[in-house]
């Protein structure tokens, strides 16, 4: 009799998960986990924390949501907090395990840790994959990989999307396996909140909810003329929150989609939401290639930007008491929120590395610790890309502030919505950040 145990990670879902499902055909008894590492809480990503509390709440939501969903199939759902890797190992130890199933995610510390685990218990059977990609791996090769998105594209565009994979919670299940003994430290999920401007709750049923509704508006269909715009429910689709913990799939978004052009019509618009997906499987799958170097100052280019670690300018990017008014009202909004557009990621980003002349690598530890959606591999790769550090056949990207001011924030709404009033920055500060009092207005 095969005692198995699901760990929960990136892909808080039931449905369309197909590691799930293979755990679940393979096991008698079953138990199911989800573990709060304790290094995400400890600020040593640059000086922060790995993971915010506004994405820490997020996730809690989709822990209620999952949990409350196998509660009415008779499952308990455990969460802790502790070391992931000492946590599987007393789990499996303590439950006679014989299978672990899991996701296999991108990054290259999460695929670090279940190799540790897997080597721990070289007698249990471990069942993973990647859940949250359009393509999957062994649809593409190195080569497939080897340059820019461009490259990617061409490929991808004569590959075959992986199908939504059917829900099993309908067959007959595994019995429910108890954890009787147990001395990690509990994790008390909390009831949902509403989030600032934004409300962002997790889960998947909202996610599923989202999808619906998004879907059944006319949105999809002029997408592209929307999708830089600063602000909006519906200027952009709002998937990222849900696809980055795993409460949708991107195969479930196409799915929708190609029902929604079936019945719509397809245009240029459609076609640009298949387009981000790609570029979201593009990085996914060029992080599990470049493994740490994803991380790496100087990138995949092997070139050190000349920039540097200037802690006055750097503070006043993420406090939003810059120079520039327009990115000030980014950082003010995902300070308060955890979000922000991709337009507005990319003007302060731009901003941090080219006019501050700050290391990337500060900023995407930001983002990191400040977004809902944050992803891995999405996170880091776009800012390899503004660093020119990345597979960007460019070598960088430079966004004129005052030029995409006129062209996204013409009548300063945007600006007087997150400002309120507050002024820019009038002190900068040399190269070794002593302040000095600026006399050209900060040009």
């Amino acid at each position: 009799m095969s005692n198995a145990l699901y760990w929960f990670t990136d892909d808080l879902r039931l449905q369309d998960n197909p590691t799930l499902n293979s755990t679940l055909y393979a096991c008698k008894n079953i138990l199911f986990i989800y573990v709060f590492d304790q290094a995400l809480f400890m600020p040593t990503n640059y000086s922060h924390v790995h993971l915010g509390p506004k994405r820490e709440q997020f996730i809690n939501d989709s822990l209620i949501d999952i949990a409350e969903q196998l509660q009415q199939l008779g499952y308990e759902l455990h969460v802790f907090q502790g070391n992931s890797r000492d946590v599987l190992n007393q789990v499996i130890e303590q439950a006679d395990i014989d299978i672990v199933g899991c996701h296999a995610g991108a990054g290259y510390y999460e695929q670090a840790l279940l190799s540790d685990i897997k080597s721990d218990n070289g007698c249990v059977r471990f069942i993973h994959q990647h859940n949250n990609l359009l393509f999957g791996p062994q649809q593409l090769n190195d080569q497939d990989l080897s340059g820019s998105f461009s490259k990617f594209r061409k490929k991808a565009d004569k590959l075959a999307t992986t199908e939504p994979t059917e829900d099993v919670f309908s067959d007959t299940l595994p019995l429910p396996l108890n954890l009787k003994v147990f001395n990690s430290k509990n994790y008390q999920l909390e009831s949902q909140y509403s989030i600032g401007h934004h409300q962002f709750i997790g889960g998947e049923r909202a996610a599923q909810n989202h999808l619906e509704e998004y879907f059944s508006k006319p949105a999809a269909s002029t997408y592209k003329l929307t999708r830089n715009a600063l602000d909006g429910k519906y200027s952009s689709t709002k998937f990222s929150p849900y696809l980055c913990v795993g409460n949708l799939s991107p195969r479930q978004i196409i799915n929708h989609l190609m029902q929604y052009e079936k019945e719509n019509g397809t245009n240029e618009s459609t076609q640009w939401i298949r387009f981000e997906l790609m570029w979201r499987d593009f990085f996914h799958h060029k992080a599990m290639l470049k493994g740490p170097m994803l991380f790496k100052f100087s990138g995949v280019q092997g070139v050190r930007p000349l920039t540097s670690y200037y802690p006055q300018r750097f503070k006043s990017w993420c406090c939003g008491t810059t120079q520039y008014p327009l990115v000030n009202a980014f950082m003010k909004e995902l300070n308060e929120t955890g979000f922000m557009s991709n337009r507005g990621r990319q003007i302060v980003a731009s901003c941090l590395v080219n006019e501050l002349q700050v290391d990337w690598r500060y900023g995407a530890a930001y983002f990191q610790q400040q977004l809902i959606d944050y992803d891995v591999a999405s996170n880091w790769g776009n800012w390899q890309y503004i660093a020119g550090v990345g597979d960007d056949p460019r070598g960088g990207r430079h966004f004129n502030i005052e030029k995409q001011t006129q062209m996204y924030d013409p009548d300063g709404s945007f600006q007087k919505k997150w400002l309120c009033g507050s002024e820019p920055s009038l002190v900068d500060v040399d190269m070794v950040d002593w302040p000095v009092m600026r006399t050209d207005n900060g040009r």
